[in-house]
């Protein structure tokens, strides 16, 4: 519970403060004039401000997991297993990523189940919107997801419930939060889940989650578009 609870206040402060950092930028900015809180739905409906939010709001989330993990007086790269991943591992790990997102493509498509696509105007504002972005989606996104579920998660659920379940239940609250797409989508998500926490647990490297997680994002986001 203890654990939920952190995540539930990281999460909550991430939010809070990313909205919050873009809604005073848009006010500044002159786009526009309140911070109501319809004004915090639109900044996560739209992809360049969803994006900067993200990272704007990424300190606060990290700063709640350390401060959690200093509490329980343990030190915090140990706690979240920040260990940097061996080449062969990486190499591993990536060629596991093109055979797992091969099986859901050709599984997929004889579903006849599409993947949700940006749609013929996905609008990121521009070159600096979509620079945001793909910052947001391949490289903070990555960190404090896998920082959140591998990490913290994932080190307090072990430790009460053991790696097996500790796997299978990150994965699970990992897809519900992904609560932007349907079933099937998520479905895969929490398969990319069960793999990453597996790398997670055989390496005891949450960075090699970091690494394989940035991987899927780079792939999803060229093969999503086009951007405008």
């Amino acid at each position: 519970m203890e654990t939920l609870f952190v995540e539930l206040v990281a999460d909550g402060a991430f939010m809070l403060t990313g909205g919050l950092a873009v809604s005073l930028l848009l006010v500044m900015s002159g786009e526009t004039s309140s911070l109501l809180v319809t004004d915090f739905e639109a900044i996560w409906r739209q992809p360049r401000l969803h994006a900067a939010s993200t990272i704007l709001g990424a300190p606060a989330l990290i700063a709640v997991l350390w401060i959690a993990v200093r509490m329980a007086g343990r030190g915090f790269a140990q706690y979240l297993a920040l260990n940097w991943p061996t080449r062969d591992e990486v190499v591993i790990a990536l060629g596991v990523v093109i055979v797992f997102l091969t099986i859901e493509a050709f599984v997929t498509i004889g579903l006849g189940m599409a993947r949700p696509q940006t749609g013929p105007a996905f609008v990121v504002g521009g070159a600096i919107g979509l620079a945001t972005w793909a910052v947001a989606a391949c490289v903070v996104g990555p960190v404090l997801e896998e920082f959140v579920f591998r990490g913290f998660m994932f080190r307090g659920w072990s430790q009460a419930v053991g790696p097996t379940a500790a796997i299978v239940l990150t994965s699970a609250l990992w897809a519900i939060e992904h609560s932007q797409y349907g079933w099937y989508e998520r479905s895969w998500i929490f398969a990319t889940g069960l793999v990453l926490g597996y790398f997670r647990y055989r390496t005891n490297s949450t960075w090699l989650a970091v690494v394989t997680h940035s991987a899927i994002n780079t792939v999803v986001l060229f093969l999503s578009g086009p951007y405008v």
